[in-house]
This record gives structure tokens, C-alpha cells and sequence, in this order.
């Protein structure tokens, strides 16, 4: 937890939050999305540089675009 009187800012608080569980790493609090705004939308991605990312992985066959069999 941080001594500082200043305000922490929304990623400061993210940060601390996620580093806080016993055994966490930097890794752990890295950003997992991106953010832009473009004619007053804003756009949520996925950063290329997440570990997990939503959806089904590589290799299975609903990411392939192949249908899935169920039986």
C-alpha cells in the first residue's frame, strides 16, 4: 500500500490492487487493454500484449472458423 498523501490515479490503484494477492508479479498488473476514442466512441481492444486473451484459443475449432461437433 502506498504512503504517499498525493491522489493515486485510476492505474495507480489497478496496479497496487493487482500486486497485492501473495505471489503476484509486475506481469500480473501489465494492461490488457487498450483504449482510443475517435468521434466521441471509444474503442476497447485487447492488447497484443496480453497473456490471456477472451474467446477460444488457437487450434480450436470454433477459432478456426470451422463449426463445432457435438455429439
Amino acid at each position: 500500500m502506498s504512503d504517499s498523501t498525493e491522489p493515486q490515479t485510476d492505474e495507480d490503484k489497478r496496479r497496487e490492487e493487482l500486486l497485492r494477492a501473495g505471489g503476484s508479479t509486475e506481469a500480473d498488473a501489465a494492461a490488457r487493454i487498450e483504449t482510443s476514442e475517435h468521434d466521441g466512441v471509444t474503442r476497447i481492444d485487447i492488447a497484443d500484449t496480453a497473456a490471456v486473451r477472451p474467446g477460444p484459443g488457437p487450434g480450436m475449432p470454433e477459432a478456426d472458423g470451422e463449426p463445432e461437433v457435438t455429439r
